[in-house]
Order: structure tokens, then C-alpha cells, then sequence
């Protein structure tokens, strides 16, 4: 975090809300006065110290805590005032010396005795913690008179509950929480200085560590102390525990558990300078050589240490009685808390020359005070008058402390091994590179090689496909040559038929013209009809070639025609097919149409008749929410109240009802008219209408119908009617969604009322209104709110097959948690409903149907019961009798009552309760309990 955030949780000021009517050990706390004159001078006192944070950054911080007064402080200074008085809001404490003089002092922060342990290490512990984790060193130590509450401040382990850690465990929870197991290491040493003797808490066997200082950067160190790296927080609360088991204390008439050596809790917190955990291997392929190239990528380290302080409290030998060892190990304390105080003095005056080897101890804070450290001091201090000299000399040693001002240095070094561990990384990288290119080359080698291979086998088959081919083209060449061999043969022979065609035809010729002349005439003759004949085949053949080409042309056109014939065959019968489509799709769509248009006018006519209605209910609404308004002088905003479950058979007789308002003006007949008008109401308007009004947006009318509900759901008969037209889901609904305080606080009343039916009790279980109930409980301080929902809880208790769902909801525990409101009436709300659940348990338990401790003494609400049972009102009372006498009946509670005291109520019980049946009761369970007998024998 920043230094912004811690000046900002510095600042913070306790909330209302956090106070108690009782303190941690159970005494009532000291108010602290406040001056109203002052008040108006809050913002300019928190504008100037934080101005002063800002001017002085390495300035010791002071704090001061009040203890609440003891046991001790109310009986001896019952008739005198506190010597102290507080200014929370100024940062001021008051000193009396007497009644009319008193001295004021200015702190850092001025806790009250009610601020709660978080608030303190917000304040004074958490910014030191952020700066460790940012590198620098810190120290928190609380300072004080013994009895004080300085173990409780700092060492607490909140085995009681979370909130009551102290500021060791809640720092190293903040550390653990802020830090990566991965990347950042933190360890711890915890040690006790005891009679000027370091001892190892967490190895008592190693006593009498050295302390080493180093000359060069004055830093100190403890060779021989234990050191252990710490893996979560329950890790580190054991090791607490056993150093806490081993660190010296004793008995005084101050303390009764006395510290009697100084604690410090060394813890060392190693993690990189960026302050996050980053991915190593994307930074190695990203940056791997940039690094290297730039000298940019050297790592460092932030080594910083945080020193927590429980110093043992100082004493006068006087008041605390020690003597004999215990006199011994009160010299040395004061020895050196002496040392320490003259230490702080030097360092506020400025003196050349500071005493830090006179003590063990200011040697081991060498750093802490006048180092380089940011420091924190907490003084603790009490009221009482008769420590009036001690609490002055711790304030002034606070006040001392504040001029300390330290020069804060980052504690940062260079990480070798991470910078090696680095460059090996990048080697290996490297490396990978290079076996991932070789194996890259490798691959395209034999893949090379693989296609070599295959080129070879497609050379060598095509040299057998060309050979082949080859063979058969020889095979054909040599057919060829025979044929034309055969050819020229052929000719040959022609060429001789040519020749004797020749030699005929010139023997021919001879004859021919021999008879030439003969023939002449003939020839003549016969060449004019050869022409005839010749001109008449011409005709014939051109008649003959006309009347081919003609019918050539028509078989060529009957071909077409019949193509074209076939073509329009089909495109007919595809136009038929598609006619007959178009008429069935029309038919269809004609049906269609008309079922539309008889859609058309009935949805017209619908809309028409919805608007009406909508225009009726329109009106009915105006009208019901005019009765509303009417009905608020019949309603008056605080008589919803709910109705009590009857639990007891002899105790609730003639009570019809619970939680009737304590006002002597309202009557029964009143309270009995009011309800018969909303039941007219509600006859005239309808609950449905009524509970559609609680989801009106106009917020007024949803609580006058709210209240309606609630007021119609105390009575039986309209309870059924109200879940059967879900008011329930609606009730629930609101308890849930709404933050507005009335329509909860209603809604929860209305739920309570319901909660008398055991049909409606489980139906609210499991729709979560157990969940919703202590939702509203946690998140609202109004008393009448708190009031209906532990009423609800009271009735839902009377239902014995609903407590395991009540302790999985959480509801008791919001049962519980409400009695810190401190309102009688909610208090005896917790008690019925305490008194219902444990007289039902006792029932299972007694016809055997259940085994085991109670559930309510799981849950801690046996003490609660122990100390209410005397100092309440007497209905109240009667009913925490009632739930210790059931509570008693469970034999395996017996263990419980003894070792808490319980059983010493119960007999007070038996013989003390205004009621006779009580008494007869809790004498009954002690005579049939054989652990009871047995103990009472034992007395």
C-alpha cells in the first residue's frame, strides 16, 4: 500500500458502533469526557497533525490506550473520579493533579478504553507494517506501568475470536497475506530478555545469545537465536503459543499474571524490489538478450526486518509486594526500562553522546530509537488515582519519545542468486534454442533424404515406363515397315496392271484408227447422242444431288422438330406441375389469411377488453389507495406489533399476544376496533389487491398496505389466506431488497406473526427467510426492528425440527449478536426464543430422539444465560430460568455446567425463582442428573 492509504487509516476515528456495554474483562467501561467547547476544533486539530505526519516523516509515533477500570479500581476509588480524563477527537489527554488543576498533553492518537484491538493496530501498527513490506525497517512497542494491558494489546492470539488478536498476529497476518510463498521469504525469531539474559522463546534450551553489532553498518544481530521460516498463520500462532508458553510470568499484588521478562518478536521479511512476482519464462523469451545487452537486468532485493516489543511493565516494589526472585527480576526491568528512558532523553534533547550499551536492551533497539527505523510507540496507561505517579511518568516518557526523529532508509541489496539463477535460466534457454534449431536441421535433412529416395524411385519407374514405351514403339515401327513393304508390293503390281493396261490401250488405238474412218460417221453420230445422254445423266444427277439435299435438310428439321418436340413436352408438363403448386400454395395462403384475419378481430377484441379491465384496475388502485390514506388514522405508524408463540402450557395463560407497546393510553378496545376496521378494509378491497400494493413504486402507500398485512397476519384466521396469495414470498421479498428501516422493520413483525403457524414456520425456513432475518439483524442498530426479527427467531426456536436449518442459517448466532444492542425488550426477545429452543431440545432428548451436547452450548450462549440470570427483568429472567432448567435435562451438558459455573446457578434456581413451578423444575433436574448428585455429594 502506499503512504497515502496508512495516512488515511490514521485518521480514521472510532465508529458509534463500536462500543460496548461491557469492556473485555467484563467491567463497565469509563466514559471519556469530551469538552463540547472543543468539538468544533476537530478538523483544524486533524488538518495540523497531518501536516506535522508530512513535515516529520521519520518522527517516533506515540499512541495512548486506557484500560478500562478492573474489579480492583471499581471498589478502591469508587468515591474518587479518574485521574484521567480523554480529548479523542482533539488527540488530547488530561491529567488531574487535583480537582481544580490539571495538565494537558497532545499524542499522535488517544485510544479510548472501548477502541477495539483492529482499531489499534490500524493506527499505530498497520502503516509500520506497510513500510516492511516496502523494504524499510519498523519497530512497534507498547510502553507501561504492569497491569496495564500491554500483553493484551500487542501478544493477544484472539483464541476467543478474531477480533480480540493482537497486533503480533494481526501483522503477520497482513504480511502473509501481502507476500508470494513462491518469491518472497519471511521469517520470524522470538526472544525474551530476561535479569539482562537473552533466552530463545521458540528453543528455551539456547540462553545467553550474544548480540553482535556490526561496525560498519551499526546493524545488530543475534548469531545463536532461532530463525524459522514461517508457512501461514497457523503456522505462526503455534510457534506464538509455545513462546508465549515458555516467557517468564508471575503473580503480584499489581498483575496477576505478570510479565516478567521484555518479548520481542523479530520478524525478517526477504521479497524482490518490483514488489510482485512476475513470469519468469515469458520475461526469458521476451527479454533474454536484452537484458544482457542493456546491464539493466541485475535483481534486487528488499531485506527488511520488523521488531514488535512487549516490554515488561514497570513497578514500585511498595505496591507490587514482590520480594525474594521476584524482587531481583523487578531491579532489572526497571534497570532497563531506566536505560531505555535516559536513551529516548538524550535523543529528544539532541545530546552528542547516547547511552545505548548500558542495556541489553537498548542495544537490541539500537535501531529502533535514533536509527533507521519507523517507529511506533504505544503507551498504555489506567484511571485509577491511586497510580497517579505512574501514569504521569509513562506520559512523559511518550512525550519524550515524539521529539525522536529517525532517518528511515530503504533496506535494499543486489540479488546475486537471483541474477545467477537468472543467467542460467538464459543459458538453458539458449541452449533449447540451439538443440531446437539443430533438431530443426536434423528433420529437414531427412526430409531431404526422404525426397531424394522418392525423386530416385519416380526416375527409375519412368525409366521402366519409357522403356516399356520404347519396346512398343520398335514393335510398332516394325508393323509399320511390313505394311509398307506390303504397299510397295501392292504397287508394284499396280504399276505392271498399268502398263498392260498401256499396251492394251495402244493396241486399241491402232484398231480404233484403223477403224476411225470407217467409224466417222458412226462416231459422229454416237458422240451427239453421248452428248444427249451425257447432258440428260448431268440433269438426272443434279435432280438426283437437289432431291438428296432436300431430304438430307428434312430429316436434319424432323431431328429438331422432334427435340424441340420433346423439349416443350417437358417444360409443359413442369409448367402443369408447377401450376398445380401455385393453386395449392394459393389455397393455402388464402387459408391462412383468413384464419389471420380472424385473429385480427379477436385479438382487437382482447386488447379491447384488457384495456378495460386495465382502466377498472386503474380506478380500483386510485380507490385503494385513497382507502390507504383514510386508513392511517386507524393505522398509527407504531402499533404493528407481532403476536408471541405459546411455548409454555401453565406460564402463557390468558396472554393472547406479545410485544404490546407500553403506552397506558391504548386500550384493548381500542387495539381490537383498530383491527376491525382494517378487516372491513380488507373485506371491501380484497387481500390480493392489498398485496399487489406492496410492490407499489409510491413508497408511502407500500407501508400503509404493508402495515395492513402485518396487522390482518396476527390473527389466525387470515394467516392461510395471506400465504395461499403469496404475502410470504412478498414479505420476504421486501426483508430482503429494501434498505428503507420501516417497511423492515414491518415486514420482519409480519413474518413474526406468521411465524405462530408450525405450517408457516417451515415454509419461511425454506424459502431463506432464517438467511434474510439475520441479514437484517447484522445490517440494522434500530431496537424495534431487532425486536420483530428476534421475535421471529423466538417462535421459529418453538419448532424442534427447524434447529438444525436455524444453526446452518446463522440464526443463532444473529439471535446472539443482537443482545449487544443492549434494548430490555430485545433482550427478552433472545431469552424466549432461547427458552423455546432449549425446552424442545430437552423433549427430543428425553423420548430419545436425539444424543449429544446442545446446540446452544456449541454456540456459547451457556455463559450469556450464567451472567443475565440475576441482573434483568423478572419476564426476562423467568425465561433464561426456564432455558437453564431444559438445558440441565441433557446429561451430556453436564460437564458444561460444572466447569462454568451453571450448576451453582441452578441451585440458586431451585431454591431462589419468584415461581414455584421453576423451582420445582430445576430441583427435579438436579435430583435426576447422577454427574449433578455426584458433584453436590463431592461439596
Amino acid at each position: 500500500m502506499s503512504s497515502k492509504s496508512s495516512h488515511r487509516s490514521d485518521r480514521q476515528m472510532p465508529s458509534s458502533s463500536a462500543s460496548t456495554s461491557r469492556n473485555a474483562n467484563g467491567h463497565p467501561p469509563v466514559r471519556s469526557k469530551v469538552s463540547p467547547a472543543k468539538r468544533s476544533a476537530v478538523t483544524n486539530a486533524r488538518a495540523s497533525s497531518s501536516k506535522a505526519d508530512d513535515e516529520e516523516p521519520g518522527r517516533v509515533r506515540v499512541a495512548v490506550r486506557l484500560r478500562p477500570r478492573n474489579a480492583e479500581d471499581l471498589l478502591s476509588d469508587s468515591d474518587f473520579a479518574d485521574c484521567v480524563e480523554l480529548q479523542p477527537e482533539m488527540k488530547r489527554l488530561k491529567l488531574r493533579k487535583n480537582n481544580w488543576n490539571s495538565d494537558s498533553y497532545k499524542f499522535d492518537e488517544v485510544f479510548t478504553e472501548s477502541a477495539s484491538q483492529k482499531r489499534v493496530y490500524e493506527v499505530v501498527a498497520k502503516p509500520v507494517v506497510e513500510s516492511v513490506l516496502n523494504g524499510y525497517n519498523g519497530t512497534v512497542m507498547a510502553y507501561g506501568q504492569t497491569g496495564t494491558g500491554k500483553t493484551y494489546t500487542v501478544g493477544r492470539l484472539g483464541k476467543e475470536g478474531t477480533s480480540e488478536r493482537g497486533i503480533m498476529v494481526r501483522a503477520l497476518e497482513d504480511i502473509i497475506s501481502n507476500t508470494s510463498p513462491a518469491f518472497d521469504v519471511v521469517e520470524i525469531s522470538y526472544l525474551q530478555l530476561y535479569l539482562e539474559s537473552i533466552q530463545d522463546l521458540l528453543a528455551p534450551e539456547k540462553n545467553n545469545i550474544p548480540i553482535v553489532e556490526d561496525p560498519k553498518t551499526g546493524g545488530v544481530s543475534l548469531p545463536g537465536a532461532t530463525v524459522i521460516k514461517i508457512r501461514d498463520l497457523d503456522h505462526f500462532q503455534h510457534l506464538l503459543q509455545i513462546g508465549e508458553t515458555n516467557r517468564h510470568a508471575a503473580n503480584t499484588k499489581m498483575n496477576t499474571e505478570s510479565s516478567r521478562s521484555h518479548a520481542i518478536l523479530m520478524v525478517f521479511v526477504q521479497r524482490p524490489a518490483q514488489g510482485k512476482v512476475e513470469n519468469e519464462l515469458s520475461s526469458q523469451e521476451s527479454e533474454c538478450g536484452s537484458d544482457l545487452a542493456s546491464g539493466n537486468g541485475v535483481p534486487t532485493l528488499l531485506k527488511s526486518k520488523l521488531l514488535i516489543v512487549d516490554l515488561a511493565g514497570s513497578e514500585r516494589i511498595d505496591k507490587s509486594g514482590s520480594n525474594g526472585h521476584l524482587l531481583e527480576e523487578a531491579k532489572f526491568i526497571n534497570l532497563s526500562l531506566t536505560s531505555l528512558g535516559k536513551c529516548i532523553n538524550a535523543l529528544a534533547e539532541k545530546s552528542p553522546h547516547i547511552p545505548t550499551r548500558d542495556s541489553k536492551l537498548t542495544r537490541l533497539l539500537r535501531d529502533s530509537f535514533g536509527g533507521s527505523s519507523r517507529t511506533s510507540l504505544i503507551i498504555t496507561i489506567g484511571p485509577s488515582a491511586r497510580h497517579h505517579a505512574e501514569t504521569a511518568s509513562t506520559i512523559m516518557f511518550g512525550q519524550r519519545a515524539m521529539k525522536v526523529v529517525n532517518m528511515v532508509k530503504l533496506k535494499e541489496e543486489v540479488d546475486y542468486e537471483s541474477f545467477c539463477r537468472k543467467l542460467e535460466n538464459q543459458v538453458d534457454y539458449h541452449t533449447a534454442e540451439i538443440e531446437k534449431l539443430q533438431k530443426l536441421r536434423d528433420d529437414d535433412k531427412k526430409e531431404m533424404e526422404k525426397k531424394l529416395t522418392d525423386c530416385q524411385n519416380s526416375f527409375a519407374e519412368a525409366e521402366k515406363t519409357i522403356t516399356a514405351r520404347s519396346d512398343l514403339l520398335k514393335d510398332e515401327n516394325t508393323l509399320l515397315e511390313s505394311e509398307i513393304r506390303s504397299l510397295l508390293e501392292e504397287l508394284k503390281l499396280q504399276k505392271e496392271r498399268n502398263d498392260l493396261m498401256s499396251a492394251t490401250v495402244a493396241h486399241l488405238e491402232m484398231s480404233l484408227n484403223q477403224c476411225k474412218i470407217e467409224g466417222q460417221k458412226e462416231i459422229d453420230e454416237l458422240r451427239m447422242k453421248l452428248q444427249e445422254m451425257y447432258q440428260l445423266h448431268e440433269k438426272t444427277v443434279n435432280e438426283f444431288q437437289s432431291l438428296r439435299t432436300e431430304n438430307e435438310e428434312l430429316l436434319s428439321e424432323k431431328i429438331e422438330g422432334q427435340k424441340e418436340i420433346d423439349e416443350l413436352r417437358m417444360k409443359s408438363q413442369e409448367i402443369c406441375l408447377l401450376h398445380q403448386k401455385t393453386v395449392d400454395e394459393f389455397q393455402c395462403m388464402r387459408t391462412e389469411n383468413e384464419k389471420l384475419l380472424s385473429e385480427k378481430v379477436t385479438l382487437s377484441e382482447e386488447l379491447h377488453m384488457a384495456r378495460q379491465k386495465l382502466y377498472a384496475e386503474e380506478q380500483q388502485r386510485q380507490y385503494l389507495e385513497a382507502e390507504l390514506v383514510k386508513s392511517k388514522k386507524f393505522v398509527p405508524d407504531n402499533d404493528i406489533d407481532f403476536e408471541e408463540k405459546k411455548p409454555y402450557m401453565e406460564e402463557n395463560k390468558g396472554r393472547a399476544t406479545f410485544g404490546q407497546r407500553h403506552k397506558s393510553s391504548q386500550s384493548q378496545e381500542t387495539i381490537y376496533g383498530q383491527r376491525t376496521t382494517i378487516t372491513k378494509i380488507c373485506e371491501e378491497v380484497g387481500l390480493q389487491k392489498i398485496l399487489d400494493l406492496l410492490r407499489s413504486e409510491d413508497l408511502d402507500v407500500q407501508i400503509q398496505a404493508l402495515k395492513v398485512v402485518a396487522n390482518l397476519a396476527a390473527e389466525d384466521l387470515n394467516q392461510e389466506k395471506i400465504v395461499e396469495e403469496g404475502g410470504l414470498d412478498a414479505l420476504l421479498m421486501l426483508v430482503g431488497s429494501s434498505q428503507n428501516t420501516t417497511i423492515q422493520r414491518v415486514a420482519s413483525g409480519a413474518i413474526a406473526n406468521l411465524a405462530m403457524s408450525e405450517t408457516n414456520q417451515g415454509l419461511i425456513m425454506k424459502k431463506g427467510g432464517g438467511r434474510l432475518l439475520a441479514d437484517v439483524a447484522s445490517r440494522t442498530d434500530d431496537p424495534q426492528t431487532l425486536r420483530m426479527v428476534a421475535g421471529a427467531f423466538a417462535n421459529l426456536c418453538g419448532n424442534e425440527r427447524l434447529h438444525a436449518m436455524l444453526k446452518e442459517d446463522g440464526s443463532i448466532k444473529a439471535l446472539m449478536g443482537m443482545v449487544k444492542s443492549g434494548n430490555s425488550d430485545v433482550i427478552a426477545q433472545v431469552a424466549r426464543g432461547m427458552a423455546n429452543f432449549s425446552k424442545c431440545e430437552s423433549r427430543r432428548i428425553i423420548e430419545g430422539q436425539r444424543k449429544g451436547r446442545s446446540l446452544l452450548i456449541v454456540e456459547g450462549v451457556l455463559t450469556w444465560l450464567i451472567s443475565n440470570s440475576t441482573n434483568c427483568p423478572p419476564s426476562t429472567r423467568r425465561h433464561i430460568e426456564l432455558a437453564l432448567c431444559h438445558l440441565a435435562q441433557n446429561e451430556d451438558n453436564a460437564q458444561d455446567f460444572i466447569s462454568t459455573g451453571a450448576l451453582k446457578e441452578l441451585i440458586c434456581i431451585s431454591n431462589e425463582s419468584s415461581r414455584e413451578d421453576i423451582r420445582n423444575l430445576a430441583k427435579k433436574t438436579l435430583k435426576l442428573s447422577p454427574t449433578f448428585q455426584a458433584k453436590l455429594q463431592k461439596v
